[in-house]
């Protein structure tokens, strides 16, 4: 019982002494022997926080205020920072963000991987606001509030989706959409039974996929129809899973988006993987293919390929670019891509990528360099096989610093590469998310 009543969550907002950040931006502080991570806090600040949480020696809250502002922060740009959970770190400068990003992935390089990179790569940054292309906006709808309709992301600490009319970081052609979806949706015959709303924007469209759990009536195509025309935007059902996406008041027509450094257009769909923030994308293709420094008569593999962002722009100067992927569609798609910008030089495969061999048919013979870009999980199973391939140089592509830290002390310890070069890449600003790239190379 005393374990229990040691859990309950004070009434009373509980005063803090931030020491530092967590990885994921959160202000640390320890009080009566326990760590706190708090929400809205920065390092040096002493704090009023509501507590939210609380395990057997942690706590979790939001700061509700602050007695001494640390000279990193500002004022958030969005109204709706405090309660919104889709962005966590609106109130510290984005510079600051930067370095307190980089810092982290040092940290978790040298705790992890016990690896320390040979130089470090400037960061890639970019626009801070309207620069998300992919999102899931959460769909509430609430009787008791007036039969309103809640459109957007879920607050911080809690199920329910956030009572926002814009969001700074989304694409602008779809920011300021939240009002117009909310009365979209509520003049549905079936406002209750549209769960989600996902984003896909390209350079050309934006596609907005509507996530039915029930059959929409005439009515409701046609109001859907009205307003994709009225706004500009491509609007899509979804009854079931990603293969019943379908068109309402258009054909299939791809969206697209540009890498004009390589004079390359892409196609997909709107449920196809794309990277969230163009700008960081073009910035990180072009440093990649730098890095990996492909030569005419080069052989490169490009590992979770997806639609082939990366495949394309290296088959620009290599001899033979092959792209490998374990979902079908998306190899499809890189096929498509490759046939419409005609580089005769790529190969798509679908293919286990746990199973790597300097045999396996597919490959058609050895490789010299690897581009890796694997999920967050990271590349731990398919490591072995790269090491096996032996290629000279590998530029490793990352959403997941702590798997990357993981990855590389393997690369570095088990398999003999060097950890040359890393640097950020600051795909998600704004959140705690961080991204990097590292170049490992064999030899001196």
């Amino acid at each position: 019982m005393g374990g229990r009543r040691g859990r309950r969550l004070p009434k009373e907002p509980v005063t803090f002494d931030i020491e530092t950040l967590s990885h994921e931006g959160r202000g640390i502080a320890h009080h009566n022997g326990r760590v706190a991570f708090i929400q809205g806090a920065l390092p040096g600040e002493t704090v009023d926080a509501k507590i939210h949480k609380r395990r057997r020696q942690q706590d979790e809250g939001q700061a509700l205020s602050v007695h001494e502002p640390a000279a990193e922060r500002v004022d958030p740009p969005c109204p709706h920072a405090g309660v919104c959970g889709g962005c966590s770190l609106q109130h510290l400068d984005p510079e600051a963000q930067i370095r307190h990003k980089a810092q982290s992935l040092e940290s978790l390089l040298t705790r992890t991987g016990g690896v320390t990179p040979e130089r470090w790569l400037a960061p890639i940054t970019g626009p801070v606001q309207g620069y998300r292309r992919r999102a899931r906006l959460g769909v509430k709808y609430v009787p008791r509030k007036g039969d309103r309709v809640l459109v957007g992301f879920r607050e911080r600490f809690s199920p329910f989706i956030a009572d926002i009319d814009s969001c700074d970081v989304l694409d602008e052609r779809v920011g300021a959409l939240l009002p117009a979806l909310s009365t979209l949706i509520r003049g549905l015959s079936i406002p209750d039974r549209i769960a989600q709303i996902e984003v896909a924007a390209g350079d050309d469209a934006v596609g907005l996929v509507f996530r039915n759990l029930r059959t929409l009536s005439a009515g409701d195509r046609e109001a859907l129809i009205a307003f994709g025309k009225t706004h500009g935007v491509r609007v899509y059902e979804q009854p079931g899973n990603e293969q019943t996406v379908a068109p309402i008041g258009h054909g299939h027509e791809r969206l697209h988006y540009a890498l004009p450094a390589f004079e390359l257009t892409f196609a997909f769909a709107p449920t196809d993987f794309t990277q969230v923030n163009a700008a960081i994308n073009r910035a990180m293709v072009n440093q990649a293919v730098e890095l990996l420094a492909p030569v005419p008569d080069s052989r490169v593999l490009d590992l979770f390929c997806g639609l082939g962002n990366f495949t394309l722009p290296l088959a620009t100067r290599a001899g033979e670019v092959i792209g490998l992927e374990g979902e079908e569609a998306l190899v499809a798609r890189g096929q498509e891509n490759a046939a419409a910008n005609g580089m005769a030089n790529t190969r798509f495969a679908a293919a286990d990528l746990t199973q790597l061999s300097p045999s396996a048919e597919w490959l058609g013979g050895p490789v010299d360099r690897v581009l890796l870009d694997p999920p967050r999980s990271g590349a731990l199973e398919v490591l072995p096989g790269i090491a096996r391939l032996a290629p000279q140089r590998i530029v490793y592509v990352s959403c997941g610093p702590a798997t990357l830290a993981r990855d590389a002390g393997i690369l570095v310890h088990e398999h003999g590469y060097r950890l040359e070069q890393v640097g950020l890449m600051d795909m998600f600003p704004h959140t705690g998310h961080a991204e990097a790239m590292a170049v490992f190379s064999r030899g001196r």
